[in-house]
């Protein structure tokens, strides 16, 4: 039986050179001892630095349209089935989201996401988004993202004509996990949302929430099926159990699972951005600086959809205090 060390090393070498893992290879990787944790972190790093040098993508977060989603996940303070005591407003004036957007860009983001909670988006509230977005493209210049919801065919193209780059749309957790956290619609829905993105020819934005009472193995579950899929970017967000929700006592998961999650799907996906999303401030000590060197290449900063979070002045100090480049 080869020695941990060395299967971690001989992975590296198969993803440096290359070969994608299998995924024997990757369960033996987040199965890792916690003696050999360094070494998986330092491979991972290593992987990170080779295919996307000392980058770090820095993106900012605007929550167009807040509360009141008609879906029933479980995680989530905006669902109409739960009473957070969270504020509320219908989409926002065009006006106020481009001069976010203006702020972000002059602040550094290296990208600007718009999000809405709705399970999908009317026609009416779609164009009026389209509108937003022309009038971001032609006032600031930012690069988009858009985290929309369910979406036909003919507006992912749409999207892709006005010049989005990235469609968000997150699997949340593993296959096998879903029904526990929502039942208001499938994990195969939000696959068939990835492959209309896709197939329009925008550049997808997927992952999930860790810490929602999932098994190591349904972490392992979740790096699989988003390693099919091959997005050029994954999230990965620290639950914060939010107070009204059914997961508001759920424990907080370990740094050390935490840390298995980021390296092991820097292993199954080399060339992705893997952004540290929500929950990164109250979950970890550092900010996010340990994750940064252990195969994660991206943060969200000043604040997520329901709370807030470090000004950017103060990550893109943290980056360059771990000798990375924003």
């Amino acid at each position: 039986m080869i020695p941990d060390h060395q299967f971690i090393l001989e992975c590296q070498q198969k993803v440096l050179d290359g070969i994608s893992l299998s995924d024997s290879d990757l369960e033996g990787l987040i199965s890792i001892p916690k003696s050999e944790l360094v070494t998986l972190s330092d491979a991972a790093n290593k992987i990170t630095r080779r295919f996307s040098g000392d980058k770090v993508d820095v993106e900012q977060l605007a929550n167009i349209k807040k509360n009141y989603c008609s879906e029933d996940c479980a995680f989530c303070g905006q669902s109409a089935f739960f009473n957070t005591g969270i504020d509320s407003y219908q989409l926002l004036p065009a006006e106020e989201i481009v001069e976010k957007a203006k702020k972000a860009l002059d602040e550094g983001a290296e990208s600007y996401c718009l999000v809405a909670a709705w399970r999908e988006p009317s026609e009416s509230d779609f164009q009026k988004v389209c509108r937003i977005i022309e009038q971001i493209n032609s006032q600031v210049g930012i690069s988009l993202e858009c985290s929309l919801g369910f979406l036909t065919m003919s507006q992912a193209k749409q999207l892709k004509a006005l010049g989005v780059r990235r469609y968000n749309h997150n699997l949340e957790t593993s296959r096998s996990k879903f029904p526990q956290i929502c039942t208001t619609h499938t994990y195969q829905d939000r696959i068939d949302t990835l492959l209309i993105a896709r197939q329009a020819g925008l550049e997808l934005c997927t992952g999930g929430i860790i810490g929602m009472g999932e098994t190591r193995s349904q972490r392992l579950e979740l790096i699989l099926d988003l390693a099919k899929m091959k997005p050029e970017e994954v999230t990965i967000n620290l639950l914060v159990a939010m107070p009204g929700t059914p997961l508001e006592l759920q424990t907080p998961l370990p740094f050390e699972e935490i840390l298995r999650m980021f390296a092991v799907t820097r292993f199954a996906l080399p060339k992705s951005i893997i952004k540290i999303s929500g929950g990164r401030e109250v979950h970890l000590k550092d900010g996010g600086e340990e994750l940064l060197l252990s195969g994660a290449n991206g943060i969200i900063s000043s604040g997520y959809l329901t709370m807030g979070g470090n000004e950017m002045k103060k990550d893109l100090e943290m980056i360059k205090k771990i000798n990375l480049e924003a």
